[in-house]
């Protein structure tokens, strides 16, 4: 995207799933360059079987960890969270468009969450490698994320 289409960027909701609960393939559907693609059970058990290490799955002590953790990191970065939601097998964040690329807030809030779990003496790969993200181009789509965020459930 050219510099004159992030302008208009109001905000951008980010997801990012835990380790081995969202496998490409999965029969909920998932998401692969942006786009939403169907389950597809043969890609699912390949995914599976390439898999290093157990899946992770958070409990509610663990959410509240994640939570705070990148709570702190984005006030830290100086970044607006707008709607946060921590689930047992993924994250949604709707953040305001800040100073810093999206990869970069990301990657520090994703690292937040994992060096808070690790403080909790929880080892090894928390999350999956990337993230999906919508953009919020008025105030209608930023409203729905919020509202979809908020209203979340694992």
């Amino acid at each position: 995207m050219g510099n004159t289409v992030m302008a208009k960027v109001l905000a951008y909701m980010v997801t990012w799933t835990t380790y081995g609960m969202w496998l490409q393939g999965d029969e909920r559907g998932f998401v692969k360059d942006g786009q939403v693609l169907e389950g597809c059970e043969g890609l699912r058990k390949a995914n599976e079987k390439k898999r290093k290490g157990n899946a992770v799955k958070l409990n509610k002590g663990e959410r509240a960890i994640v939570r705070k953790a990148v709570e702190g990191e984005a006030k830290r970065i100086g970044e607006r969270i707008l709607a946060l939601s921590v689930w047992s097998k993924h994250v949604h964040v709707v953040i305001g468009a800040g100073r810093g690329p999206v990869s970069r807030v990301v990657s520090r809030l994703k690292c937040a969450g994992y060096y808070a779990l690790r403080q909790r003496g929880i080892n090894g790969r928390v999350w999956t490698r990337g993230y999906d993200k919508r953009f919020c181009f008025d105030e209608k789509s930023l409203c729905d994320r919020i509202t979809y965020v908020k209203g979340h459930r694992d």
